[in-house]
């Protein structure tokens, strides 16, 4: 996927949710797309480093530089008064590195959040349901060489 292919899957998602009042689920492909980026995939790797993974692969989403990564991200619905207030929590601990993204309504980055396994296992593992506060817990992502929101 190439940015211009991101921006053209967000504007079809968008002018569908506009039309029908739902966007479809591209949230999970999206954040891949984006994680991958944020921890320096490039672009002609990235095929590589997804390999063979599927909707159905447990643990993880992507390997880069020998690390298993894996995404979480959430995005509200644009609708008044909507915003995130649970996260999905991870339902096996098959990987090294988990990444949240909050996006806002338009997919634009907000947050990015890096988690080492085994500290959202301790910190996130127990609880019964993950909210915002409990992954801002994690480290913040850089973008660049400052912290501010990342724009593909």
């Amino acid at each position: 996927m190439t940015i211009e292919l991101r921006e053209r899957l967000v504007s079809t998602a968008l002018e569908w949710q506009r039309r029908f009042g739902v966007a479809p689920s591209i949230t999970s492909a999206i954040s891949e797309y984006d994680a991958a980026v944020l921890v320096g995939v490039p672009m002609n790797k990235l095929a590589e480093a997804i390999g063979d993974a599927s909707a159905v692969r447990k643990g993880f989403d992507f390997v880069w530089e020998g690390k298993r990564y894996q995404v979480k991200a959430n995005r509200p619905s644009g609708r008044r008064g909507s915003t995130v207030t649970k996260c999905a929590k991870a339902s096996n601990y098959d990987f090294d590195v988990l990444i949240w993204l909050l996006y806002d309504p338009h997919y634009v980055i907000q947050e990015a959040w890096r988690w080492d396994a085994a500290d959202y296992r301790s910190i996130c593992g127990p609880l019964v349901h993950v909210r915002p506060q409990h992954m801002r817990q994690g480290t913040p992502m850089m973008f660049g060489h400052i912290n501010q929101r990342a724009t593909f």
